[in-house]
């Protein structure tokens, strides 16, 4: 299903004349972009309004998890994250697969429409999110209603505070993606993981 904001991107690109499994696969195939002011971003991470209950809506809608990645300029290790573990394909295929990434500056001064409502600069937000680390990825249940009026960390069910391996990247995001959390504790699920693999 394409939505109001793929249809958007696709028109604002000019790739409405192209077919969308030619723009997929030429997705897939673009290396990290990295940006005028010396940051790193993926081409499938979500473009958002940073209306964070809009974007859980339509991550939901679309079978995905919604998780904000806070960067910051300078940072090595968001770079790290970017050359090193979205770099690997079969990170970087499951993560787009399952999820929606929001990147946020952790100094920024965008607006940031919160869960309850409240509209703070992207500086602001992490500091109500108690982020001081980057790069930190905060991971959302998977409807609205599940997050209801709470903010800030409150709503998030898992965070990753700072860089990890590869391994435990992507075992990361599949504890997530398969509610692992509702059963077991991160810790033991990730020494498990690494066992079996």
């Amino acid at each position: 299903m394409i939505t109001r904001r793929k249809f958007s991107q696709y028109a604002l690109a000019g790739l409405t004349t192209y077919s969308l499994p030619r723009i997929a696969h030429a997705a897939k195939n673009l290396k990290p972009i990295l940006r005028e002011d010396g940051t790193y971003t993926q081409s499938w991470f979500l473009e958002s309004f940073l209306n964070l209950k809009d974007d859980l809506a339509e991550s939901h809608e679309s079978g995905k998890r919604l998780a904000i990645m806070w960067e910051q300029l300078g940072c090595s290790y968001c770079r790290d994250t970017h050359l090193i573990n979205f770099a690997l394909p079969k990170i970087r295929d499951f993560v787009e697969q399952h999820f929606n990434i929001i990147q946020v500056d952790i100094h920024g001064m965008r607006d940031v429409i919160d869960f309850d409502g409240t509209t703070l600069s992207e500086k602001k937000q992490a500091q109500k999110s108690h982020v001081r680390f980057t790069p930190t990825i905060q991971f959302f249940p998977e409807t609205p209603d599940e997050v209801g009026n709470k903010s800030g960390k409150a709503a998030e069910i898992l965070r990753m505070p700072g860089y990890l391996k590869p391994k435990n990247f992507l075992a990361l995001f599949q504890f997530v993606q398969e509610k692992s959390y509702e059963q077991t504790k991160l810790k033991p699920y990730l020494k498990s993981k690494l066992l079996n693999s």
